[in-house]
């Protein structure tokens, strides 16, 4: 069985959900209104993908086609989108990347995203060079959380933050061979909050 993405579980579990209250599959439109959308073709392919992935059948020529197959795996994969790298450094370009990361279900709160640490800036805080972070969206955060920061809408970068009085911000590393980044508030704008990190390791030969 194929690995959801964080959107294909939502449509997933709306579907149980409604299955479970009213004993029949919703419609397109009762999957769009459900989970927040306006598009009944996006719906539509996010059906597609829950076929192809083994858990729904789509039945030909029904107005309410979704058939639930019979038990799908309790404990099923889920993943999020990598969005690209973030600077644990000076800061680097923002980057998309069109790939997704395999997590544990204890991550899947919707606004999570995932970034692969490049550098060393963090290393104190246990956030090494390749890591894969897991943030929270936000735009706002309290002094002293570690947060993905943007710097002049196009550099990004991983550091403790620090609101001062003279409105400007300090992105703090955890690092002592880095020094701290200091810039007019109005340059810097907060991405999301750092919740936890992924990292294999190594295998012997």
């Amino acid at each position: 069985m194929l690995m959801l993405t964080l959107a294909q579980h939502r449509v997933y579990r709306f579907i149980q959900q409604f299955v479970t209250q009213y004993n029949y599959s919703p419609t397109t439109s009762e999957i769009a209104a459900g989970i927040g959308i306006q598009s009944r073709g996006v719906v539509h392919r996010y059906l597609k993908a829950l076929e192809l992935a083994g858990y729904i059948d789509l039945v030909p020529h029904k107005k309410r086609n979704i058939h639930l197959r019979p038990r799908v795996a309790e404990k099923t994969e889920f993943s999020l989108p990598l969005l690209g790298r973030i600077a644990a450094g000076e800061p680097i370009e923002a980057i998309h990347d069109d790939e997704t990361v395999n997590v544990t279900e204890m991550f899947l709160t919707p606004g999570r995203y995932a970034l692969r640490v490049k550098g060393d800036s963090m290393i104190d805080e246990g956030i090494q060079d390749g890591d894969i972070i897991i943030c929270q969206h936000a735009n706002q955060a309290n002094n002293g959380q570690i947060v993905v920061a943007l710097i002049d809408q196009h550099e990004a970068t991983l550091k403790r933050l620090q609101t001062n009085n003279d409105a400007t911000v300090s992105l703090i590393p955890a690092n002592t061979n880095h020094r701290i980044q200091i810039y007019p508030s109005h340059r810097v704008t907060i991405q999301g909050i750092f919740i936890g990190l992924l990292r294999l390791s190594p295998q012997p030969v």
